[in-house]
């Protein structure tokens, strides 16, 4: 069962549930409209960053979610988001997405690190069996990151999702099973 209060908390980084207080921290991370090509919503217009993370905190509030603001342990500032969703309690599965790193952080280990810890978190404190993402086909950064982590390529749903430039986008789905991750 997932703990929609979880606080999950490494040297590295502290997530903890969004907040909507959370938007000041954010939207000075979120102005470069070029980091949203592959995002479903276009964050760098703050209304809509404002409305997504209101959709996020009340999804939180239904326990149909848990998505974590990404915050720096050191200095206290948000670095970025990430959400577990698509939470299957009878199927045992749950997406992890929705994620976004601020400029200045990325490249620099945090989203594989944070991805290590939701693993960690889902796998054994929770009755998860399969973790799935899920990606525009021609994000090759987000690929390439999820097949260092490990994560299985299991397909393409094509014209799947409408991206904020009107584009039809092709998504490309991967997962990891418990026991995958237990042989790691």
């Amino acid at each position: 069962m997932i703990d929609f209060k979880k606080n999950i908390q490494s040297e590295r980084v502290f997530l903890r549930p969004m907040q909507l207080t959370d938007f000041e921290g954010m939207v000075n991370h979120t102005t470069d409209s070029a980091m949203w090509y592959y995002f479903t919503a276009d964050l760098s217009d703050s209304t809509i960053l404002k409305k997504w993370i209101e959709n996020a905190v009340n999804e939180l509030h239904r326990k149909e979610s848990l998505p974590f603001t990404i915050i720096s342990p050191h200095n206290g500032e948000i670095i970025g988001a990430t959400r577990i969703g698509n939470i299957s309690r009878i199927h045992k599965r749950v997406e992890i997405g929705w994620t976004w790193i601020a400029k200045k952080y990325q490249r620099t280990g945090i989203n594989g690190h944070v991805k290590k810890l939701l693993f960690d978190y889902l796998f054994k404190e929770t009755d998860t069996l399969r973790i799935e993402f899920k990606t525009d086909v021609l994000n090759i950064p987000a690929r390439k990151a999820m097949e260092k982590a490990g994560l299985t390529k299991e397909g393409i749903l094509r014209s799947h999702t409408l991206m904020t430039n009107n584009r039809r986008r092709d998504t490309l789905y991967y997962s990891i099973l418990k026991d995958e991750w237990n042989k790691k």
